[in-house]
């Protein structure tokens, strides 16, 4: 299902958990900076990179499928290209109810892969832009 109403977007903001794959070392690069303000919005920030060992002191995972922790929401930082992939990798949990990707991030294929499998979809839209819209 795709969400797109500001309700269903305040219910997945209430999530807790975030794998953020594409999740950055570098200060200033959006894959570094909005992850980090939702690590201190409250957010359990798992970062994914496969290039990186710890980010914001948590070890950083090579693959979503490596992820030990439940995940809630899964973030998507990489080219849409790469979209499908990871939409293949969290529809392979069983823990990973949303897939969000970030602004400019789309691939319409594998989000509606995605919502047929039973994911709920937020696409094309900043998380941290939402959050401090409707905190």
């Amino acid at each position: 299902m795709a969400i797109e109403s500001d309700d269903d977007l305040r219910e997945v903001l209430a999530s807790d958990v975030v794998a953020v794959v594409g999740c950055s070392t570098t200060p200033g690069k959006d894959a570094h900076e909005i992850p980090r303000y939702l690590h201190e919005n409250g957010y359990e920030v798992i970062p994914v990179n496969p290039n990186a060992d710890e980010i914001f002191g948590r070890p950083a995972y090579d693959s979503l499928a490596d992820v030990e922790e439940d995940i809630e929401v899964v973030d998507v930082f990489r080219p849409s290209e790469e979209v499908g992939e990871i939409v293949d990798a969290a529809l392979a949990r069983e823990d990973a109810p949303v897939v969000w990707t970030q602004l400019g991030i789309r691939d319409d294929e594998a989000l509606s892969r995605a919502e047929e499998g039973g994911l709920r979809v937020v696409a094309d839209r900043c998380m941290k832009v939402e959050h401090s819209r409707l905190a």
